[in-house]
């Protein structure tokens, strides 16, 4: 197995929360940055997204807007209708993190399944970063056999709901999510530096992926040569090279990323994290940590990070 498909089978989204809505026109809806991956499908519109870098895009019918960097935006049923429609809505609860989203009216009406993922590794999140903040499923659907027939199945589901609906839409979106992202990385273009480049490396590509698999291994830059199958000064020259940062840094803000997520998410001590680093004490991984992220551990573990409001619930 290559260094990528090495990286890429830890690939697991975990969905927060998902919302059915019906909205009549006019309606508009903002959504503020956040750190997850978020995602709209159009069953029916009029729909339209704006971003800050790309102005309005309308979307049609069947179509599947993914953001994964979670950036701000905002939905409209028109770009002249501003506002806060979700003031105006009814949000029922209909699981732990599905929502029904009604705004009544009289005019047209758009029907929508939205929501928020989180990836269940931070090995992808250099991978992430580099994506754009925008995809849309109809633009990737010629290179994977597997997207248009998936959102046809989505809108058959979203336009004739029955019992069950909302949780089979969460999992087709789970599925469709990844398989836009896998088709990003299979589509993009040859680079000669950036994390793309230096997983797919024959040399640093396998160093790359032993950090992830064992973040919190006692790597050295003896042991991380070897594994490159280089002497210690081509290593650390080729890393740097193509990544723009030392096989150390990249190490420790690699363990950072993921410290975060097990203080955050999982509700693991300090002392735990700081062990399952590889780290003496629970001192020293308080320092690295802050050096870092410039927050200490402690606040992370007591911040409920990366959910909305079931309100906010798509």
């Amino acid at each position: 197995m290559d260094a990528l498909s090495e990286v890429l089978q830890d690939f697991r989204l975990s969905g927060v929360n998902y919302g059915r809505c019906e909205l009549r026109h006019p309606w508009s809806i903002a959504f503020p940055q956040q750190p997850l991956l978020r995602f709209h499908f159009v069953s029916q519109g009029p729909c339209w997204i704006h971003t800050e870098e790309q102005g309005w895009q309308e979307l049609h019918d069947g179509d599947l807007v993914l953001l994964p960097q979670g950036i701000a935006h905002r939905l409209a049923s028109a770009p002249n209708v501003m506002g806060d429609s979700l003031k105006g809505c009814q949000v029922t609860k209909l699981g732990s993190n599905v929502c029904e989203v009604v705004r009544e009216g009289t005019g047209a009406t758009s029907t929508l399944f939205c929501g928020s993922m989180t990836l269940g590794a931070c090995a992808l999140s250099p991978l992430i970063s580099l994506m754009p903040p925008i995809i849309k499923g109809c633009d990737v659907a010629g290179n994977d056999p597997i997207v248009g027939p998936l959102l046809a199945a989505m809108t058959v589901e979203a336009t004739q709901p029955q019992m069950g609906s909302a949780t089979i839409l969460s999992r087709m979106a789970d599925l469709l999510t990844a398989r836009l992202i896998r088709c990003w990385v299979n589509c993009t273009g040859a680079s000669t530096t950036g994390w793309l480049a230096a997983i797919r490396d024959p040399h640093i590509g396998r160093v790359l992926a032993a950090m992830h698999r064992n973040p919190g291994h006692n790597w050295t830059l003896e042991s991380l040569a070897g594994l490159a199958g280089q002497s210690r000064s081509i290593f650390a020259e080729r890393f740097s090279a193509v990544l723009g940062e030392g096989a150390a840094h990249y190490l420790a803000r690699l363990r950072m990323q993921l410290a975060g997520e097990l203080l955050a998410q999982n509700g693991m001590s300090v002392a735990e994290v700081a062990t399952r680093l590889g780290y003496e004490s629970e001192a020293s991984f308080a320092r690295a940590f802050k050096r870092i992220t410039n927050v200490s551990p402690g606040i992370v573990r007591r911040t409920i990070s990366g959910r909305m409001d079931m309100d906010f619930g798509f």
